[in-house]
């Protein structure tokens, strides 16, 4: 599964930081690159570094020798922020809640909405940011229904 990039920043020295549609942020220091793609080192250069830019979802790219498969940040990167965090988690209980009280395993839930186990499994970790037809989707096969509310008692 690709995981689709939306945002890029570009840090100090080599270092950028992508954010993921999924809501999770990596850190990544193309430096770690040079020794296997020595044409990379010439990301060095500031100014040519600072000139990269997202391409589509999936990529990165300064030029025409030069560029990055976003999903070996994700894969390779570390973490440095969760934007989802607390909706991620939320979800995460909700579905894994009311699947156990289905009496489901995440196969059957799996066969009964079409939605792959390995990503159920993700849902339900909170290492995924399910869209709302996702999870109306787990819910219907579950028997209930989505309710989506906001709760404007709390202040920040």
């Amino acid at each position: 599964m690709f995981h689709k990039s939306i945002d890029v920043k570009f840090l100090e020295g080599t270092s950028l930081e992508v954010t993921f549609q999924n809501g999770i942020i990596k850190k990544y220091d193309m430096s770690l690159l040079f020794e296997k793609y020595p044409q990379l080192k010439a990301l060095e250069n500031r100014d040519l570094f600072l000139s990269g830019k997202l391409i589509g979802y999936y990529g990165i790219i300064w030029n025409d020798d030069l560029d990055i498969e976003t999903e070996t940040i994700y894969e390779e990167g570390e973490t440095v922020h969760r934007e989802c965090e607390v909706v991620c988690y939320a979800s995460a209980h909700a579905v894994s809640s009311a699947r156990a009280a289905a009496g489901l395993s995440q196969k059957q839930l799996s066969s009964l909405t079409g939605i792959d186990q390995s990503d159920i499994s993700k849902i339900e970790r909170g290492v995924s940011n399910p869209s709302v037809l996702t999870l109306d989707r787990i819910a219907r096969a579950l028997g209930g229904k989505l309710i989506i509310s906001i709760d404007m008692a709390q202040t920040h």
